[in-house]
């Protein structure tokens, strides 16, 4: 046995890291020249500038530019706001605040995202699961049988891997059932893709409210990890003790006030209007398909469908991959089998796409037993 499986905390041996989309392509060997479809990610790269004049000092704990910025975007003041590395940083920080390790419970609705799950692990906090209706709706039903039981809610909206927004009526009665007994978290990872839906305006009603928000999505800057945290003063100030000494470097928060400027905010609104559109375009050509027996609705930057069976779900992932395009697959989400996600990359990206599931296609044929072979 190694010092480190020897020494580290038993249920981290046999637990299994959060599979990201690059983590699951690792091992394949060359990571260039590949169509990543597979992690919501914008496609195309930003142009900024960045001084390197004090590269050698430390950054400032929360950069005052970044918060300002951010500030005026979301239109909450500056001390609702705690600037953290990606959303995910975010997510840690609330579990390891507001959960005592081996005692406490967080509560997730799957299918949902699963960092929840992971980084309470981590923690050692347990995970209580309410799944999601077939709907896709909470069960609030479900939900009020475990008031007192969660010290966090994990609630996602838009969803992931689903797409779909909760409703603000289910929203609001989760924060009323949690009001004395839990924090309840609704991830905005994908809200801009429908701004109006943000319930970030509600933190003066509900002090138990927390929204995670990031600008790895639509103002396509995934690669800065630069995420946000908002909430009422009283719950930033705990989260500061816990978090990091210095979470954003210099450069991270001089690009992100870039984005947050009117010019960047100008950009990230074309940006979004462009994946609504190819969104649907997608969406209605997956719906045309006999092989797909379903697809999602969706109100952020991927598409959700379900294949006709495994057979036929496993070869679109595999002739797809083998061409060096990368999608989701979601089949081992609970109540998701056979489903796969695209992410809205360039019109480009998405056409090369659909061209090559129509080749194959059309070199293949699948017989009643869904075996595919080589047509004559």
């Amino acid at each position: 046995m190694s010092i480190a499986n020897k020494l580290a905390r038993k249920e981290l041996i046999a637990m299994v890291p959060y599979q990201s989309a690059r983590r699951l392509f690792a091992s394949s060997g060359d990571m260039q020249g590949k169509i990543w479809l597979n992690a919501n990610e914008a496609s195309g790269p930003g142009d900024y500038q960045v001084s390197s004049d004090s590269i050698n000092r430390y950054p400032d704990f929360q950069p005052e530019n970044l918060l300002k910025a951010y500030s005026q975007y979301c239109q909450l003041p500056t001390e609702n706001i705690l600037a953290t590395r990606g959303a995910d940083e975010g997510i840690e920080l609330i579990i390891r605040t507001f959960c005592q390790a081996y005692q406490d419970s967080v509560l997730i609705c799957p299918p949902t995202y699963g960092m929840y799950a992971i980084s309470a692990e981590n923690h050692g906090a347990d995970i209580i699961k309410v799944p999601l209706t077939k709907n896709l709706t909470l069960d609030l039903a479900g939900l009020k049988a475990q008031v007192g039981q969660a010290k966090v809610v994990f609630l996602c909206s838009p969803g992931n891997p689903t797409g779909n927004l909760l409703s603000q009526d289910e929203i609001q009665a989760a924060l009323e059932l949690f009001a004395e007994s839990a924090m309840v978290v609704v991830d905005e990872a994908y809200i801009e893709f429908s701004p109006e839906q943000s319930v970030a305006s509600w933190l003066k009603k509900y002090p138990h409210l927390v929204v995670l928000r990031t600008l790895s999505k639509a103002f396509a800057l995934a690669g800065l990890r630069c995420g946000f945290t908002l909430a009422n003063t009283d719950v930033i100030a705990m989260l500061s003790k816990v978090i990091a000494p210095y979470p954003v470097s210099a450069p991270v928060a001089d690009i992100a006030s870039i984005a947050l400027a009117s010019s960047g905010l100008e950009q990230m609104n074309i940006r979004v209007q462009e994946t609504n559109e190819l969104r649907a375009q997608l969406t209605h050509w997956l719906a045309q398909q006999e092989w797909c027996s379903q697809v999602f609705n969706s109100d952020a930057n991927f598409v959700l469908f379900r294949c006709q069976n495994e057979t036929i779900k496993n070869f679109i992932f595999d002739g797809l991959a083998k061409q060096g395009i990368l999608i989701r697959d979601q089949s081992k989400q609970l109540n998701l089998s056979d489903c796969l996600r695209i992410s809205i990359g360039s019109e480009d990206e998405l056409n090369l796409l659909m061209q090559s599931i129509r080749n194959s296609f059309a070199s293949e044929k699948i017989n009643t037993n869904n075996v595919i072979t080589t047509k004559a």
